[in-house]
């Protein structure tokens, strides 16, 4: 029985890989007797793959999930916990920003009877003033909008018991968001807070776009409020339209016809267009999530397995209605 899985999603990260499994087997026999460490290369074009086998080729307990292309994080997150034969499982980077030396302590709480080991971050230095402010700024967004609260400064590091980790497999979504989702889990939790470091080597692979990407897909996935908030707006502008319309007629009316304003029209109807294309823009949003999710295509395929089973068919789910 292996007690403790180590998740490591990989991209181009080939000179992470020999300090990170240096720190993990320092800090973890000490933890515990069994654990495994599982890559999850999500499309490498670097020598990332290889160093991974090497390593193998000398201790069995790295294994290696190689996907057929990159899927991003998000879903190479997902293919590794899928993966995960230990009893509890801890989702990490290999960046070393994620200290190792944390793990023995998320196991004792573990150990104590918690189901979920959040691991909290009291420092944030290595991190932009834009990328803290924006991301406690999207932790509050979420809580506005009636969404279980996500905590502030954690992220994917943290300690899942294997009933978390069932739970999780039950998600069958595409577009996946693994901070909204652990917060969805619900379960006994506790935390251990640390200071994080600063990244030691490789430089970060998430830009401020797929950043900003990740974030509309937590809104638009984990909640409904921008349909309803649209619709307020539009009830707003109708109301408004109407009293405008009754205020030019009854102008009318008094005073007689004037000579209408061309600038009045134009910008009436520029704003009432614009507001029309915002309106079908958030729309467009939902039904591409229902778009993606209706095909049933396979949530990822994988292109070599190294030790690991794969727990998920992710092959593309049979529709019975169809089959009758």
């Amino acid at each position: 029985m292996i007690e403790l899985s180590i998740i490591a999603p990989v991209l181009n990260e080939v000179e992470a890989i020999d300090p990170f499994l240096d720190r993990l087997n320092e800090v973890l026999p000490a933890a515990t007797e069994s654990f495994e460490v599982i890559f999850v290369d999500d499309g490498s074009s670097d020598g990332t793959t290889q160093k991974i086998l090497d390593r193998r080729a000398t201790d069995d307990r790295v294994k290696l999930l190689r996907l057929s292309r990159n899927y991003g994080k998000e879903v190479a997150l997902t293919a590794g916990l899928d993966c995960a034969a230990g009893a509890a499982a801890v989702p990490m980077d290999v960046d070393l920003q994620d200290p190792p030396e944390l793990i023995p302590e998320m196991m004792a709480k573990w150990r104590a009877g918690a189901d979920i080991v959040l691991a909290r971050r009291i420092s944030r230095n290595d991190d932009t003033y834009f990328k803290r402010f924006t991301a406690a700024g999207f932790c509050r967004l979420l809580k506005f909008i009636g969404f279980t609260p996500i905590p502030e400064n954690v992220g994917d590091f943290r300690l899942l018991d294997r009933k978390a980790l069932d739970g999780l497999a039950q998600f069958p979504e595409r577009t996946r968001f693994m901070k909204g989702m652990f917060a969805l889990l619900g379960f006994e939790q506790a935390e251990v807070t640390y200071e994080r470091p600063a990244r030691t080597v490789g430089a970060p692979s998430q830009r401020i776009r797929s950043l900003l990407s990740l974030a509309l897909e937590g809104v638009i996935s984990f909640s409904v409020a921008p349909l309803r908030i649209w619709s307020v707006i539009g009830l707003f502008t109708a109301i408004m339209s109407a009293l405008y319309g009754m205020f030019i007629i009854l102008n009318a009316l008094i005073f007689g016809i004037d000579v209408p304003g061309y600038a009045s029209l134009i910008t009436v109807v520029l704003f009432m267009n614009g507001l029309i294309l915002m309106g079908l823009g958030i729309i467009g949003e939902y039904l591409s999530r229902v778009f993606t999710e209706v095909k049933q295509r396979p949530l990822y395929l994988a292109r070599d397995v190294q030790g690991v089973e794969l727990r998920r068919d992710v092959s593309a789910a049979k529709r019975p209605e169809l089959e009758k």
